[in-house]
């Protein structure tokens, strides 16, 4: 199959209704996929075979009958074998239908009418897991025989590089405990890259031909955690117009990624501590017991042995979580791979603003080196898209990284307690936004409800405009 990242990528729309199809081609053609369409079993085989699309939207229903989904499940054993992603559609959804689906290769499984975001999301993200799985195996030789190697994304998204000793012993110890079903606990500063540690694990899992699935637990509303997590049946509440996929199932036979398990109230962690303990838990509306089998990984920037010494976090969900720890080092503890991964930003944005390939001046890598870094990767990021916008010539200098006005900025930061530097940060924030919480939140880089947490914690007064 062709890189979908370095192309326009294709699609097949393989669906039987005429009016179906042109609607999905006009909605895909606006985020500048290819498409070509299929309208029975036989031309998606055709189709696949001499199109090698990067994707296929497959209906699970086409003439043999109307819902049973079987067709469509007899096309996609085919297409497994060509390792094309597949996402299953149906207007005859059923839970059932949608887990056996999964379980026989399918990446995703959409009901019509499709929601168009959802829809748009899912064909994203398995196209970028498509990537991740073909450079991983185009690049894992590399690695055996070079250590010390970059592994980088050739889209200019950031790479999993490993040149320095931090890194290098984090990849060691990574290849030991990847092909293992142990869970992990990711810890670490902000914008350290936990999300992308975690993406290497399961890429070098036996998992690897499976889905990775990641779940933002700050962004989880209370009243919606178990939907969320373990789905729900038509009308199983009010709101439940049609079923539900939880994570659990979606990530079957393969990763559950929980990013910011620190922030998970504490109301709702026994729900999520009895999966753990006993691989079961219920569909909403279901009285059958349904297993989970997925690797779990978890990352949080929270001190988890704090927060179970003031109460807020449990301690035997701790003892689930963290079978194996690892902490990813802040940006200055990684000197040697400072200049790879601002090489790689330099990619990333040359390409997203047109501009002909950069290179960074030797006074600016000294000056990203000297650099401290509170925000890690995150901020080299943001530095290095600044700089790519504001060069004039084929070479970025040290003056156009703006790091002396980001140095004096921080040079009347005073040392303090995290806890309280959050505190004063959220209280900025609010300051600057006039109490309203979506705004501030957007300027925190936080979710809304994980805002509402941390006003609550702090004991912050605001009025809830929203």
């Amino acid at each position: 199959m062709t890189n979908s990242s370095s192309h326009q990528a294709t699609i097949l729309i393989a669906d039987d209704d005429e009016d179906i199809r042109l609607a999905l081609e006009l909605m895909l053609m606006t985020k500048n996929y290819k498409i070509i369409e299929a309208s029975n079993a036989k031309e998606v085989i055709i189709q696949t075979e001499r199109q090698k699309p990067d994707l296929v939207l497959l209906d699970m229903n086409f003439s043999r009958d109307t819902t049973s989904g079987q067709e469509g499940l007899d096309i996609l054993k085919q297409l497994k074998q060509s390792n094309i992603p597949v996402i299953l559609m149906t207007a005859w959804g059923s839970i059932e239908l949608a887990v056996n689906g999964l379980q026989q290769g399918a990446c995703d499984f959409i009901e019509k009418p499709w929601q168009k975001e959802k829809l748009l999301n899912s064909i994203a993200q398995q196209l970028s897991f498509s990537r991740i799985k073909e450079e991983h195996q185009g690049y894992r030789q590399l690695l055996s025989a070079k250590p010390t190697a970059l592994i980088k994304n050739t889209d200019g998204h950031q790479a999993w590089i490993c040149q320095s000793k931090a890194m290098l012993a984090i990849e060691q110890l990574v290849t030991q405990i990847a092909p293992t079903d142990a869970n992990v606990l990711i810890l670490g500063e902000n914008g350290t890259g936990k999300s992308l540690l975690a993406e290497r694990i399961h890429q070098l899992s036996i998992r690897q031909n499976n889905p990775l699935i990641t779940v933002n637990m700050a962004a989880i509303p209370d009243n919606l955690f178990e939907s969320e997590l373990f789905g729900h049946q038509k009308g199983a509440f009010t709101d439940a117009k049609q079923h539900r996929v939880g994570r659990f199932q979606l990530a079957d036979q393969g990763t559950l990624f929980f990013d910011e398990i620190g922030s998970l109230p504490l109301t709702l962690q026994p729900k999520l501590l009895r999966v753990l303990e006993t691989g079961q838990y219920e569909i909403l509306g279901s009285s059958q017991t349904q297993v989970a089998n997925v690797r779990l990984i978890s990352a949080t920037n929270a001190n988890l042995t704090k927060l179970v010494g003031d109460g807020t976090f449990r301690q035997d969900l701790l003892y689930r979580l963290n079978t194996l720890v690892i902490t990813m080092p802040a940006l200055r503890e990684r000197l040697d791979d400072i200049q790879p991964l601002a090489e790689n930003f330099i990619i990333k944005f040359s390409q997203k603003y047109h501009k002909s390939q950069l290179v960074l001046s030797t006074t600016a890598i000294n000056k990203l080196k000297h650099h401290t870094w509170p925000g890690n990767i995150r901020e080299l990021s943001h530095v290095i898209e600044r700089a790519v916008l504001l060069a004039t010539a084929e070479t970025i200098t040290d003056q156009q990284l703006l790091l002396d006005i980001t140095d004096t900025q921080n040079q009347g930061i005073k040392l303090q307690p995290l806890e309280q530097a959050e505190r004063l940060l959220i209280e900025k924030a609010m300051e600057v936004t006039s109490g309203h919480v979506i705004d501030a939140a957007k300027l925190l880089e936080i979710s809304r409800n994980a805002l509402y947490r941390r006003l609550e914690k702090f004991n912050i007064s605001f009025d809830d405009k929203e």
